[in-house]
């Protein structure tokens, strides 16, 4: 159930360069007949990966059907796990968001992306350690180049897309919290299990990889999330220049609204109040937020809240109000936990791109 034209209508009515914007809107919807969609999701963790596998399946021209051009941007800032370990252990830059994002645009489960989700077990050695990772780390190492690692890993799993890293910078988290403290690393803010008032990157501003602000400036489309908030979608955010170039893109900017609080991270926070941290953050980068429609059985929030998650409630005059425009459809995934139904999420994601809004 995408949010009615009269309220869209009223919506678009309210920002000054309303006309400009529905023009540049049918320009698009224009060239969109003729070349693929471009599309540029960013975040991390697994609500990336998500959005990636199912755009994926529609990746592909068809007759009628021009495909899409696909690039993922990853956060750089993990700390935590096998990725922790590597960039502790071999300097090296944080390969499990890009090794997800990869697997998920090679959309299936061939041979090779079993190999690469491949985690080893045990207590010592390589246990913990995913393949991919290793791979990733091994081909930077032998090609002195961490974007031709992902290239070639790319082309080995034969991906629909290409991955980004957002930058190429030995990044760190900061968190400030409520309280006024700070925490340093991504794991750490996880564990601190605290309000965040604000994050930053150290180096502050670090230099944004090649490629990815011209990939912003034009795309079609800009995706958002969904993750968590502060520690995989924002850091991408905070990489100098991409808020400018998120500001002056004609693309239209989507954020996949999360379906349930984060403990430690987002607890308590409604959509509006993640759409806030977001402009507080960097600006107004957002045109438009994709919300869930269908309440989860009350078993599994039962079953999330034992765990300190709750439904993230959305309040749409609240998100108009701030200038970003709710479009409210059925998101959920079937089965007993509460996850975004990749299928669903595109199908909206294609049609808002195709549309306008």
């Amino acid at each position: 159930m995408i949010e009615s034209d009269s309220v869209l209508d009223e919506t678009w009515s309210t920002r000054s360069d309303a006309a400009k914007q529905a023009g540049e809107q049918n320009e698009l919807r224009q060239a969109l007949e003729l070349r693929p969609t471009r599309i540029v999701a960013m975040g991390g963790g697994t609500g990336l990966p998500m959005v990636l596998k199912g755009l994926a399946r529609r990746a592909t021209p068809k007759p009628g059907e021009p495909g899409l051009d696909l690039t993922a941007v990853v956060a750089m800032s993990d700390d935590g796990g096998s990725s922790g370990r590597l960039r502790r252990t071999r300097g090296a830059l944080p390969p499990g968001d890009v090794r997800n994002c990869l697997v998920a645009l090679a959309e299936g489960k061939g041979p090779l992306s079993e190999v690469f989700q491949y985690r080893f077990a045990g207590k010592k050695g390589l246990a913990g350690h995913a393949v991919g990772n290793l791979l990733i780390s091994a081909l930077a190492e032998l090609k002195g180049d961490f974007m031709e690692a992902v290239r070639v890993s790319g082309t080995l799993l034969g991906a629909k897309g290409r991955v980004l890293p957002s930058t190429l910078a030995p990044v760190h988290l900061v968190a400030q919290m409520e309280d006024s403290t700070e925490v340093v690393g991504e794991s750490n803010i996880c564990r601190a299990r605290g309000r965040i008032r604000k994050v930053q990157l150290s180096p502050s501003a670090p230099a944004p990889v090649d490629g990815l602000l011209e990939s912003i400036r034009t795309a079609d489309m800009i995706v958002i999330g969904p993750g968590s908030l502060y520690s995989s979608v924002m850091p991408n955010l905070l990489v100098d220049g991409v808020a400018q170039a998120l500001r002056e893109t004609r693309a239209l900017k989507v954020m996949v609204a999360n379906l349930m609080t984060q403990p430690g991270e987002t607890d308590g926070m409604d959509c509006l109040d993640h759409v806030r941290a977001v402009l507080d953050h960097v600006g107004p980068v957002l045109d438009a937020v994709l919300v869930n429609g269908t309440t989860p059985c009350e078993e599994a929030v039962r079953r999330y809240a034992r765990k300190g998650s709750t439904p993230v409630r959305v309040d749409r005059r609240a998100l108009i109000d701030v200038g970003v425009i709710p479009v409210e459809a059925d998101l959920l995934k079937e089965g007993s936990r509460i996850r975004h139904d990749g299928r669903k999420v595109t199908r909206c994601l294609l049609k808002m791109a195709r549309s306008g809004i």
